[in-house]
């Protein structure tokens, strides 16, 4: 399945499907709050919001990083009370960029859930009437089986890839966080050592993402030789990691791996090297 929808398409599969659940992730990462109170200003209608922090996060232990990756049982529980069955079609939208709906999209993908896009250009896309109706969600009866991640790379093997260099790591923030400058989320600057710089905007042209022929050209001239099963995407917390993963799957290059920890769950280990 195409990763992502475009609004008119999901105009139309409102229209005559059923079995489709709309998921609202926008957030605001200074803002906690900011996400659920757009949702209530208006969203598209019937969709549900989803919570970066609280639905698609684990808690901070402070080595963990600052978006945690759910461990498979707290997901499968989030999955239940969400309403996320395995059968439904499911959307997920944001107002950044797909900054936030990629994450969705990739915990999902990663334990085979067929049916999951993100809509292109987001909520600035959708030209229908807006709804301000909430949404709650329907649980499921039953919880559904928790499922490991496929495609999730744990920090020891960065690390012990540094030395081998047998894959590439490809770091989803902005150019001067990725150089050590202007570093106001986490307390350490700068980037794994041997990791090359991809800003996951680069991704996008005018808030969309750019064709699949471009992000190939562009992917595959950072990447060179290296297939794309040998890559390794971070970020800060793993969540904008998972836009270049996206952007890999539209254009064609598939089977890359989520460092979910990123930077942050990197740098509150102090033996572990840091480059600027």
């Amino acid at each position: 399945m195409n990763p992502l929808i475009t609004a008119n398409q999901l105009e139309k599969l409102l229209a005559v499907e059923d079995n489709a659940l709309i998921c609202d992730c926008r957030y605001d990462l200074n803002q906690p709050a900011a996400g659920r109170e757009s949702y209530n200003s208006g969203h598209i209608p019937g969709a549900i919001y989803i919570d970066l922090e609280k639905d698609l996060s684990d808690p901070k232990t402070g080595t963990n990083g600052r978006h945690p990756l759910p461990k498979p049982e707290h997901w499968a529980k989030t999955r239940q009370r969400l309403g996320i069955a395995p059968q439904l079609h499911i959307v997920a939208y944001d107002n950044q960029g797909a900054m936030f709906a990629s994450r969705l999209w990739w915990m999902l993908r990663a334990i085979g859930h067929k049916k999951m896009q993100v809509l292109d250009g987001g909520l600035d896309s959708w030209k229908c009437q807006l709804s301000t109706a909430i949404q709650n969600p329907i649980p499921l009866e039953q919880q559904p089986i928790p499922l490991e991640y496929q495609g999730l790379v744990l920090g020891d093997e960065v690390l012990n890839n540094i030395t081998s260099q047998r894959r590439k790591v490809i770091d989803a923030r902005s150019s001067d966080r990725f150089h050590g400058q202007n570093e106001t989320l986490d307390p350490v600057g700068g980037h794994i050592p041997g990791a090359l710089n991809r800003f996951f905007k680069d991704n996008l042209d005018a808030g969309q993402f750019k064709s699949p022929e471009i992000l190939r050209q562009e992917l595959s001239t950072l990447l060179g030789n290296t297939l794309a099963s040998d890559v390794i995407h971070q970020c800060g917390s793993g969540v904008t990691a998972c836009h270049n993963l996206l952007a890999m799957e539209y254009a064609g290059l598939s089977g890359s791996k989520l460092y979910a920890g990123s930077w942050s769950e990197w740098c509150a280990d102090p033996k572990r090297p840091v480059k600027i």
